[in-house]
């Protein structure tokens, strides 16, 4: 196999400063094996920074890092309770909607983060930023 034959680690930025953003872009994208996606496509990895000089981790930075990936409030919410192990009933039941549309809110995460499964759906949130386990 050559080098031509491994596909480029997928990279996204969501960078609250468009000037920083910027800069990144122009560094990552030169770099031989790295392609930057654009907002809302899968990634490999993502590069996260709030927009204020605060480097703490809080709600705000989480929001930012899901909206990265396109979340609803809604599906951060039964991202958080798929987290806790429970299942479309109990998602269901805890957030006042119906199984169907606890269902349909997973499959739409599995999609947006690239899951094969809701174990591997709160993975990648995880290492995305998106929540913190």
């Amino acid at each position: 196999m050559s080098a031509d034959d491994i596909a480029p680690i997928t990279i996204a930025i969501a960078v609250g400063d468009a000037e920083l953003a910027d800069r990144l872009a122009a560094l990552l994208g030169g770099v031989a094996g790295l392609r930057l996606v654009a907002p809302g496509e899968s990634a490999d990895v993502a590069v996260i920074a709030p927009s204020s000089g605060d480097a703490g981790e809080n709600d705000a930075d989480r929001n930012q890092a899901s909206d990265a990936f396109q979340l609803t409030a809604r599906e951060r919410d039964v991202l958080a309770l798929m987290a806790e192990g429970c299942s479309n009933k109990e998602i269901a039941r805890s957030l006042g909607i119906s199984v169907h549309t606890a269902k349909f809110h997973v499959g739409s995460l599995l999609d947006k983060l690239d899951a094969t499964g809701r174990t591997d759906a709160v993975a990648h949130a995880a290492r995305r930023g998106i929540i913190e386990l």
